[in-house]
């Protein structure tokens, strides 16, 4: 709901009062519906917030309890107020006006260090402890909202973005060289496994599921919060299964629909984005309300080259999704003139750092633009369901089958799951033995999965040590996780922070530019707790892979999309269809890139010349997922952002 910002002044100094105008007048740029500040002596808060829930509008941030002796600012909307209310005992005459700050100040009060433990939402706080002269705060714990800081022996002084840090005459804008060896050696969409660093030196980030506390003795950062796999969930028959998972789920996504704006959700043709919409549409329609689904397609001049069970292009079932559920505006956003290429400056611009997300930049950008436009302030999402409300991989499940030689069993899902996605019954029995006896990939390797190349200068990587620090993290010289399990890349996934943090990074910073929350009833950590407790046996089951979901959503969703096990949507396929004007000026650009001797300090320049040769002759959509176009879309977004840099 906003940008929060502050300076604590450690020396016990006064702070200048030029200070805290820099950090407020660089939110300026992002619009707002009330601007604050509050300071005591050696501190400054400051906000510049955004009223999204009904409680916000007659919210006043920064706020000082003058009871208990603390101030707070807060960026949050905190989705267990009920059970908040009984654990605080809040007086039933409050509760429909307590704001989410208020919220956050008597967890505090009453809970100290532990209070981010209860609380459940996107968040990022900061509160002054007027008796114990300390400053406290919390990010929650998948990371939803960002919060940067800088801190000496003197001061520190913290904001939901970094340019107004930046903007403080004891900082600078120095390169960070171990967060870009990071970001160029991990193959994946992760931008660092070190959360805390960022691109420029002496600003650091809180890492999700971490509070931080500044007092005399200094800044201590501690981990309160793990997603652990705990009991095993025993229930008596596969209907309350369905039952509970109902009831977290529906729990989660109603809470979310907190506003007193519209409300809207992204939606494919999939099962994580339609079943958020049929929980929502239907809480919605009970209230008299309509639900805005925001989807997109592709430009009218796409050739559809991907192959027959992937579908660019999902109205279709998009639209079953719409005419099943009822009480939805369906909006369908083609973004023409809107490209990947076109788009860097302006998401470098908001990200404050380069990204590899460019796939989907411009769209997702765009659905943010027409959420304004609709007065949208919610905008929902679907984004984290595959490790949970849609788990269940069924060749990695009948991997574990063949493993434990339970033959039976394997050759029975083998059947079904034939007569559900197609093929012959014992047709996908070698890809089954080779997720689950990976070392055959090493025995012959020409079947071996391909690698994504290395994008970091050798010289570069050992001056920076970076392989030896990605270790510490769990991953290997290839930039990735070693292991190929997706069991324990589900466990690793919630085990560590980094995964999230540049889709995080992009949601809050858009979320300041267009006015609007993107909330992910899917990564409600309620409802993940439940489905790591879920037995696997429920996941995948008579040839049905997701088969909870697919069960959950019995009546709720139309079993064209429901029971869909063929046909898999994949958005931005037309990326590079729609850079095909532009593409003279990106090779061009990329030929400049290719004998910077800056840039080439950084990244293989080999790696850059072998696969400008294969894409410099002409724009081939079809070459949209290949490993060396995506190399070269990476290395221009780093190459423009050092340049801006510079």
């Amino acid at each position: 709901m906003s940008a929060i910002t502050g300076i604590f002044q450690i020396d016990q100094e006064a702070i200048p009062i030029e200070h805290g105008r820099m950090l407020m007048s660089c939110l300026e740029k992002f619009p707002a519906d009330r601007a604050g500040v509050w300071s005591s002596g050696c501190v400054f808060l400051g906000c510049h917030a955004q009223h999204i829930t009904p409680e916000s509008v007659h919210e006043v941030l920064p706020h000082y309890d003058s009871e208990r002796r603390l101030a707070i600012t807060a960026d949050a909307i905190i989705d267990n107020r009920d059970a908040l209310f009984q654990q605080l005992q809040v007086e039933h005459g409050r509760r429909s006006t307590l704001t989410d700050s208020e919220l956050i100040i008597l967890a505090y009060d009453k809970w100290g260090d532990e209070a981010p433990n209860h609380l459940i939402g996107d968040y990022a706080f900061m509160i002054w402890d007027e008796r114990r002269h300390r400053l406290f705060g919390a990010r929650d714990f998948s990371g939803s909202r960002t919060l940067y800081y800088y801190a000496d022996h003197r001061r520190f002084a913290f904001c939901t973005v970094m340019e107004p840090i930046l903007a403080l005459p004891y900082t600078g804008r120095e390169l960070n060289e171990q967060w870009l060896a990071q970001y160029l050696a991990i193959t994946a969409s992760v931008d660092t496994a070190d959360v805390s660093i960022t691109p420029y030196i002496g600003i650091e980030q809180l890492p999700p599921s971490h509070s931080i506390a500044i007092d005399g003795n200094g800044v201590s950062v501690k981990r309160y919060c793990r997603v652990v796999t705990g009991k095993r969930l025993k229930l008596k028959s596969d209907e309350e299964y369905v039952e509970a998972f109902r009831d977290v789920f529906q729990q989660a996504v109603t809470s979310r629909l907190r506003t007193y704006r519209g409300v809207a959700s992204h939606l494919s043709g999939g099962l994580d984005s339609g079943s958020v919409v049929s929980f929502a549409a239907n809480k919605l329609k009970a209230e008299s309300k309509t639900l805005h689904t925001f989807s997109y397609i592709p430009t009218n001049d796409f050739q559809d080259y991907t192959p027959k069970y992937l579908m660019a292009d999902e109205r279709p079932y998009i639209r079953s999704i719409v005419q099943h559920i009822g009480g939805i505006n369906d909006h369908y956003l083609d973004f023409e003139g809107k490209d990947s290429f076109s788009n860097i400056d302006s998401l470098l611009g908001v990200m404050e750092m380069p990204y590899k997300f460019f796939e989907n930049s411009f769209w997702v950008q765009g659905m943010f633009e027409k959420g304004q436009q609709e007065d949208i302030g919610v905008m929902l999402s679907g984004a984290r369901g595959n490790l949970s409300i849609s788990w269940g991989s069924a060749l990695d499940y009948y991997a574990t089958l063949l493993k434990g030689m339970r033959w039976f069993r394997l050759v029975h899902e083998l059947h079904h799951y034939s007569i559900n996605a197609g093929g012959a019954r014992l047709g996908r029995l070698p890809i089954v033995a080779r997720v689950a006896f990976p070392v055959m990939d090493r025995i012959f390797p020409s079947t071996a999965p391909y690698r994504f190349p290395t994008l970091i200068n050798r010289q570069f990587a050992k001056r920076t040590d970076v392989f030896n620090k990605l270790r510490d993290y769990g991953l290997d010289h290839t930039g990735w996780f070693s292991t190929t399990n997706l069991y324990k890349q589900r466990k690793l996934h919630y085990d560590d922070v980094f995964h999230w943090n540049a889709t995080n990074t992009l949601v809050t910073k858009l979320s300041l530019r267009h006015a609007l929350w993107q909330r992910d009833p899917t990564n409600d950590i309620r409802v993940i707790r439940f489905c790591l407790s879920v037995p696997e046996e429920q996941y995948v089951r008579n040839g049905v892979d997701r088969a909870l979901i697919r069960r959950s959503t019995q009546n709720m969703l139309p079993d064209q999309v429901r029971l869909n096990q063929r046909i898999r949507g994949v958005q931005g396929a037309d990326w590079l269809h729609r850079m095909v004007p532009y593409w003279d000026s990106f090779i061009g650009e990329l030929q400049q890139l290719s004998t910077d001797s800056r840039m080439l300090e950084f990244v293989d320049g080999e790696v850059i010349k072998t696969a400008l040769s294969k894409m410099r002759d002409k724009a081939d959509p079809k070459l949209a997922t290949d490993p060396d176009c995506r190399i070269l879309m990476r290395s221009l977004i780093l190459y423009r952002y050092l340049k801006k840099f510079a």
